[in-house]
C-alpha cells in the first residue's frame, strides 16, 4: 500500500530511500540531499557569489540566494525536498504534502524551508540542466494552444477567439491545418501545420501585440505559473549550463524577478528567419519561415511523435551568457 506522508518529515524519509532516485531527477535529488546535510556554520562561512553565472559548488550559493530573497536574519535549521524525485518514487505517485499542503502539480523542483522559533519560510527552486558539451535550449512550458490561451485569460491578458484560431493553426490542431482545409496538395512545405507567417493575419497581429505589450507578464507566467493552484511557485532558478567532464561545474542562478527583467532588457518581441532542413518535410531552397520569440524565450510547435500539436516554449540556448 502506498504511503501517504502527512508532513515534510515523512516526505524527507521517503526522499532518503533509493526509490527517490530516478533518471532526470538525480541532480535535484542530490542538491536536496546536500542542502539537508549543511550546518548553519557551513552557510554562515560560505563565500558569497555576486555573479549570476559561476563555477564550483552550487549548494551554499543557492542557499545564500534563498536567504537573501526571503530577507532572513536568523534561522535554526534548513531542509530541502526534491519534488520531482518524490513524484517518481513508488511511494510518491499522485500524492505529496508539504507543511500540510497537498502538492499535485508544481513548477518548483526543489523546496527549501528555513525554520526559526516555530516559524518557517519556504522558497521554491526551478531547476534546469544541460547534459551536452555546449548549452542547448531548455524546455520551459509545454502545452496546447487552448491551454496557453486559458493561462493568459486566467491572468488578466485578453485574447480573442481569432487569436486562438491563429495559434491552433500554428500548432496544427485537428481542424486547423492545411490537410483539413484541403490546401495541402498545393503546398511546398509541411502540410501538417501552418507556419507563423501563414496564420490568419488578424490573429497573428493580435498575438504579436500581446507578446509585445505583456512580455514581462507572460515570461513570468511561463517561469512560475504553468499549473492551476500551484502551492509553491518557484522564486529562484538554477541552471547547470553544460556538461563539464573535468573541473568545476558551471551554474547560472537567478531570482525569477531578475530573469524577467534581464530577459526584457535583452530583447523584445521579434521574429527570426529559418528553414526546415531536416526530416520528412524539408523546405525548398529559398523558402524561409518566421520563428516568434521574446527576450530569452523561444516559441515553436512541438512536433514530437507523441504530442505533435503541442505548443513549446524554450529558454534560448546559452541565454545566461547573453543577458
Amino acid at each position: 500500500m502506498a504511503l501517504t506522508p502527512t508532513n515534510s518529515a515523512h516526505a524527507l524519509q521517503i526522499q532518503a530511500g533509493t526509490n527517490g532516485r530516478r533518471e532526470g531527477h538525480e541532480f535535484e535529488f542530490q542538491l536536496a540531499e546536500r542542502i539537508n546535510r549543511l550546518s548553519i556554520n557551513d552557510i554562515l562561512h560560505s563565500p558569497k557569489h555576486s555573479l549570476n553565472v559561476f563555477k564550483g559548488d552550487p549548494v551554499t550559493t543557492l542557499v545564500n540566494k534563498a536567504i537573501a530573497f526571503l530577507g532572513l536574519k536568523h534561522f535554526e535549521r534548513i531542509e530541502a525536498i526534491a519534488l520531482g524525485a518524490l513524484a517518481t518514487a513508488e511511494e510518491g505517485k499522485n500524492w505529496l504534502q508539504v507543511h500540510g499542503i497537498p502538492v499535485k502539480a508544481c513548477k518548483s523542483d526543489v523546496l527549501i524551508t528555513f525554520y526559526n522559533a516555530g516559524m518557517h519560510a519556504t522558497v521554491g527552486i526551478s531547476i534546469k540542466q544541460c547534459t551536452k558539451a555546449t548549452p542547448t535550449n531548455a524546455q520551459l512550458y509545454f502545452t496546447t494552444a487552448t491551454a496557453f490561451v486559458n493561462l493568459l485569460l486566467r491572468n488578466g491578458i485578453p485574447v480573442s477567439d481569432t487569436a486562438l484560431i491563429a495559434l491552433k493553426q500554428f500548432c496544427g490542431d485537428p481542424g486547423f491545418n492545411p490537410v483539413d482545409n484541403g490546401t495541402s496538395s498545393r503546398r511546398l512545405t509541411d502540410p501538417r501545420r501552418y507556419f507563423w507567417e501563414e496564420i490568419n493575419p488578424a490573429g497573428k497581429t493580435e498575438l504579436e501585440n500581446i507578446f509585445t505589450i505583456y512580455q514581462d507578464k507572460i515570461t513570468r507566467l511561463l517561469l512560475q505559473k504553468a499549473y492551476i493552484d500551484d502551492p509553491f511557485i518557484p522564486d529562484l532558478l538554477i541552471h547547470k549550463t553544460k556538461l563539464i567532464p573535468t573541473g568545476d561545474q558551471e551554474y547560472a542562478l537567478y531570482t525569477i524577478d531578475e530573469l524577467v527583467t534581464l530577459s526584457n532588457q535583452y530583447a523584445g518581441f521579434e521574429k527570426k528567419s529559418y528553414s526546415v532542413k531536416k526530416g520528412q518535410y524539408k523546405d525548398p531552397i529559398g523558402v524561409q519561415h518566421e520563428a516568434p520569440r521574446f527576450g530569452i524565450v523561444q516559441m515553436q510547435r512541438g512536433g514530437q511523435k507523441q504530442h505533435p500539436t503541442q505548443l513549446q516554449f524554450n529558454l534560448q540556448a546559452g541565454y545566461f551568457y547573453k543577458i
